[in-house]
């Protein structure tokens, strides 16, 4: 149960005073639903004022705070003429604050003539005369209201002013309840931080990195903390040792010799096996390095044993994808595999529940779908995750309790993640790591090219497929908007098909599961020869037969997402070329991250680089989709505090008592604020 001192934090934001529902759905847009989420609505900016009492030309170009008095409104026969009303200093120096639109009504109102105002904003110079265009502040001298020498600038959505945003915070921060600590002491004291409820009254009044940084450990530290819990209570419970006698191995007919990364992580995966203690690995392998191959290894040994396992991938598209290769490696093979997807209905979804139960099926291989109460094994033994990111600890726990005993899991990411990441994402998970890529495989050559010379990157790609090849052609990440998105892959593959006819597809997010497997499986099979995609096809698609990759607009994509796209290409023995369309306006940072693209094609050396250009959000996916795992820190937070929070949750556990000691129960206050109860959960429950 939550501790009752958050309950004022959890309450709706509809329930805050002056919030109707014209205000809630503007609220809402932004993730705002309870009043916790306005406390956390950071700041993003700060404006700077300068309190005189004497205009002076000198402060022209500055943000300035001023009493004045009003002298006279000034009104032009022109109705679209801007009002213009006179006020003077303490030395009777004159300002004219001007008024463009409607504002005239709501000017006078606010600025009698003869009465004294304290204003603000920015003082210009027009003409002769000092200026300032419409005052963001204009308060009575006796106003409690007064603005103050920094104003935070809030990030915003329709219908919502910056104002009515800080006055909300404000409002918040009334419930704001005194917290125990739950951070170390001497942390708190060498890092001179304020405690929790101070900290929070400090980020909404003035920008200051030192209680950013205590409000953005308190995130980490939680995080670490259940991240601890749930893989000390996986430690207690036991797992079926996992041996297999090799005689599934002994069948395979691999298409290549195994590197001898892949030898090594086999060696380390079996090793996890044959322990009770559950295994929790984390196989990390660049685009194309062969994590499949090792994975099936790992099933294989389940079915040795004489038990189940399950593949886990995070779409429709790569699940039937995988099934259809595992299908192809078993092909002879004494074992059977199905597939539990959403889109498997009535009696055939019928059959493999009942042959998940029995034992009959060895192999499952799905989506989310597996996870689901009414899919029961027989003796679940082994579970392999794809592209773990986008599955939340909630899930893997639900997924741990499906076994006879807690399933050994093997969790795999194609997005090769930097140590301070893979530490935040996933704890302490013991890693295996291929860095080498099978024979046969040729690094792809990155090139950039203008938006400028599309009708000459045209030409090009018609010299590809004539020459009997395939493509893919992304379109750009528009907004974060699937419409725009799709709008953008509709109009390029119009535009494609008036050149080369039948030969374009088209698949993005929003086709139906049957639908984009149908347009999937034709391109797989050749039929059609350009593939025009949303970012949809980031993840596992596998077309050897195509080797060229055009990414339009690709300085609006993270560094990771397109290493994941360049990586759908170079897949056969063909040279293959990404080709990365640039805008014509591009900044800085943008232009290094393509350089790096043209530079590498290592995906280790380009996640440390997309951390420190782009942030987190690129690797652990978007925070609107809930796959990164925090909302307060910033990369670079991440980055600097993850290994002193690691360590901290180590101490509050092997040292000072765990959960049941005096910090231990501050501890649970903070799991529970941030939301990482399965922690606590795995307590009642294991």
């Amino acid at each position: 149960m939550r501790p009752d001192i958050l309950n004022p934090l959890f309450a709706e934001v509809r329930a805050m005073k002056g919030v109707g529902p014209g205000l809630a759905k503007p609220l809402e847009r932004l993730g705002l639903e309870r009043v916790k989420d306005v406390l956390y609505h950071f700041p993003a900016n700060w404006t700077y004022r300068k309190a005189v009492s004497v205009l002076d030309v000198a402060d022209v170009g500055s943000n300035i705070i001023v009493t004045v008095t009003v002298m006279d409104h000034r009104n032009s026969n022109n109705a679209r003429a801007p009002l213009r009303i006179f006020v003077a200093d303490v030395a009777g120096n004159y300002l004219t604050l001007t008024f463009f639109g409607r504002n005239g009504g709501w000017a006078r109102k606010q600025l009698p003539v003869g009465e004294k105002r304290i204003i603000s904003g920015k003082l210009e110079r027009y003409g002769d005369e000092l200026q300032m265009v419409h005052p963001d502040h204009v308060v009575p001298v006796d106003s409690d209201t007064s603005p103050g020498l920094a104003e935070p600038i809030y990030p915003l959505s329709d219908g919502l002013t910056n104002k009515r945003m800080g006055q909300l915070a404000g409002a918040a921060l009334q419930d704001v309840p005194d917290l125990p600590e739950w951070i170390e002491p001497t942390l708190v004291a060498g890092r001179n931080w304020p405690n929790w409820a101070a900290a929070m009254g400090t980020v909404h009044r003035r920008d200051d990195q030192s209680v950013r940084d205590r409000l953005a450990y308190d995130e980490l530290f939680s995080n670490q903390l259940a991240m601890r819990l749930i893989r000390a209570a996986m430690d207690k419970r036991t797992a079926v040792p996992v041996a297999g006698d090799g005689s599934l191995i002994s069948l395979l007919k691999l298409p290549f010799a195994l590197t001898g990364a892949q030898q090594r992580a086999i060696a380390e995966i079996e090793g996890d096996l044959a322990q009770s203690r559950p295994m929790l690995r984390l196989l990390q392998g660049d685009v194309g390095a062969g994590k499949t191959m090792v994975a099936l290894m790992a099933l294989l040994r389940a079915v040795e044993s004489g038990m189940q396992a399950a593949m886990l991938a995070p779409t429709e598209i790569l699940a039937r994808q995988h099934y259809a290769g595992l299908q192809k490696l078993l092909a002879g093979m004494p074992v059977n595999i199905a597939i539990l997807t959403g889109r498997e209905k009535g009696s055939l979804r019928e059959a493999t529940l009942m042959g998940l139960a029995d034992g009959s099926i060895h192999i499952l291989v799905g989506t989310h779908a597996i996870f689901q109460e009414a899919v029961t094994y027989k003796s679940l033994a082994v579970a392999v995750i794809d592209e773990q990111h986008r599955f939340g600890v909630s899930q893997r726990l639900m997924l741990s309790r499906k076994g006879r005993g807690v399933p050994h899991l093997l969790v795999m990411t194609a997005t090769p993640i930097p140590r301070s990441l893979a530490l935040a994402a996933y704890g302490e998970m013991d890693s295996s790591i291929l860095d080498e890529l099978p024979p046969g495989r040729t690094p792809v050559e990155t090139r950039v090219m203008s938006q400028d010379r599309l009708a000459e990157l045209i030409d090009g790609v018609a010299r590809h497929l004539a020459a009997g090849k395939q493509a893919f052609w992304v379109c750009p990440l528009v907004e974060e908007s699937d419409k725009s998105d799709l709008a953008a892959a509709e109009q390029r593959a119009e535009m494609l098909r008036l050149r080369f006819g039948p030969q374009v597809a088209l698949v993005h997010g929003r086709m139906r599961g049957a639908e984009k497997d149908a347009v999937m499986e034709r391109f797989v099979a050749g039929e059609t020869r350009l593939l025009v995609a949303t970012t949809v096809i980031e993840v596992g698609v596998d077309v050897p037969n195509a080797s060229l990759m055009v990414i339009e607009a690709a300085d609006r994509f993270g560094l990771a997402q397109l290493h994941q796209l360049r990586g759908r290409v170079g897949r056969g023995s063909e040279k293959s070329v990404c080709i990365l369309v640039r805008t014509t306006q591009i900044g800085e940072t943008a232009r290094a991250r393509l350089a790096l693209m043209r530079e590498t094609n290592d995906g280790f050396r380009i996640a440390e680089e997309d951390l420190k250009l782009r942030g987190a959000g690129e690797m652990l996916g978007t925070r609107q989709s809930g796959d990164s795992p925090f909302r307060v820190a910033t990369p670079e937070q991440v980055r600097e505090l993850i290994g002193v929070a690691a360590d901290d949750a180590r101490l509050l556990l092997e040292r000072d008592g765990g959960l049941d000691g005096p910090r231990g129960q501050a501890a649970r206050v903070a799991l529970y604020l941030f939301e990482r109860d399965a922690g606590v959960a795995t307590l009642r429950g294991g």
